[in-house]
């Protein structure tokens, strides 16, 4: 009898276990309690909204920060996409102020956050694409080259760049990548696999005074297309001097003019630029070609450090060629991740 009075309050809804929806709606009250009829929600919170306003503003005009003292926007602009986890720290410190002022004011950079980087974060790959590329910073002190190469083979591109070979590295990579591509050519610290037969190869100079940058013409089933693969200058960010990138700017521009004047109407640039397409510094390149990431990718594809990505610093950009998908690939004995892209050869890009 016990047992059945106890089921009978419970459908009357009496001390039955309470609904879910019920329990939600009395935890908002309770939150929401304190904010009815309190003239001071509008006063409290300026400081985060003042925060929020100037946050907001860093994103919105990141391309008017100066780079006279320290590289400070390019160094702002490489990292920008990560400002946008003080958005929520910022509507967090809004509610508990409870601050109407301070709420508002965050949507604002919310809202240009999303503008900025809201397109990265669908997936737009394609299913099609007629040509696969990949591109990896090996890293000099690589302890497992073999492997690596190894790796970057099974992922299955026609055409492999690579960047930071060592002298004393490059037959090991030859040897481990000679049975997938039968073609392939060095200059400098950058080399260039394909399964298609390779003609043009040169160094590119960058102006550095030895030689990170080559151009090719890979005779794909297509027809030709040049495939340029670089390796700009490092940058470094100092106490005394900040974000240091007077070299990496010049072979940028340097590297621009030279992609500016190939005489072939496909390109496809593989490189490590040391820099992201929001970076101001590497204008002379991004201005005149798309980035297969931005185009066709899923999520921001960050490749660098490989241990915990914060940037993508190595790049696939082509003009003249159609991004039909671009991702990264797993992680190898490499400070970077290699990345990876398909296109579409038979159709023409913007």
């Amino acid at each position: 009898m016990a047992q059945q009075a106890y089921m009978t309050e419970t459908d009357n809804g009496g001390s039955g276990p309470e609904r879910r929806g019920d329990r939600f709606r009395r935890l908002v009250e309770r939150l929401l309690k304190g904010w009815r009829n309190d003239p001071r929600i509008w006063r409290r919170g300026i400081v985060t909204a003042v925060v929020a306003l100037l946050l907001a503003g860093v994103m919105l005009l990141h391309s008017r920060i100066p780079n006279a003292v320290g590289n400070l926007g390019s160094l702002t602009e490489t990292f920008l996409p990560w400002l946008g986890l003080l958005i929520p720290v910022l509507l967090l410190v809004g509610f508990l102020r409870r601050s109407a002022t301070a709420l508002i004011a965050v949507l604002l950079p919310a809202i240009v956050w999303l503008n900025l980087f809201g397109g990265l974060l669908t997936d737009k790959q394609g299913t099609g694409g007629d040509f696969t590329v990949a591109t990896h910073n090996v890293n000099a002190d690589n302890p497992d080259p073999t492997g690596t190469a190894a790796r970057l083979a099974a992922s299955g591109p026609d055409v492999l760049a690579l960047e930071e070979l060592t002298a004393t590295a490059v037959p090991t990579y030859e040897t481990a990548l000679a049975s997938t591509y039968r073609y392939h050519a060095v200059e400098g610290t950058v080399g260039l696999w394909s399964k298609y037969r390779l003609t043009g190869v040169k160094a590119v100079d960058i102006k550095l005074g030895w030689t990170r940058a080559m151009r090719a013409t890979v005779a794909t089933p297509h027809g030709p297309v040049a495939v340029y693969v670089a390796h700009l200058p490092s940058v470094r960010v100092k106490v005394n001097a900040g974000f240091t990138a007077r070299q990496r700017d010049t072979s940028a521009d340097a590297l621009g003019e030279a992609i500016a004047d190939e005489t072939l109407p496909r390109v496809i640039l593989l490189g490590d630029l040391n820099g992201t397409m929001n970076d101001r510094s590497l204008n002379g390149v991004t201005s005149q070609m798309r980035s297969t990431q931005g185009a066709a990718g899923s999520g921001f594809g960050f490749s660098w450090p490989a241990a915990f990505p914060m940037a993508r610093i190595d790049q696939i950009m082509v003009k003249g060629v159609e991004p039909e998908s671009s991702w990264t690939l797993p992680r190898t004995g490499s400070d970077h991740l290699p990345i990876a892209a398909r296109v579409n050869l038979t159709t023409s890009g913007s």
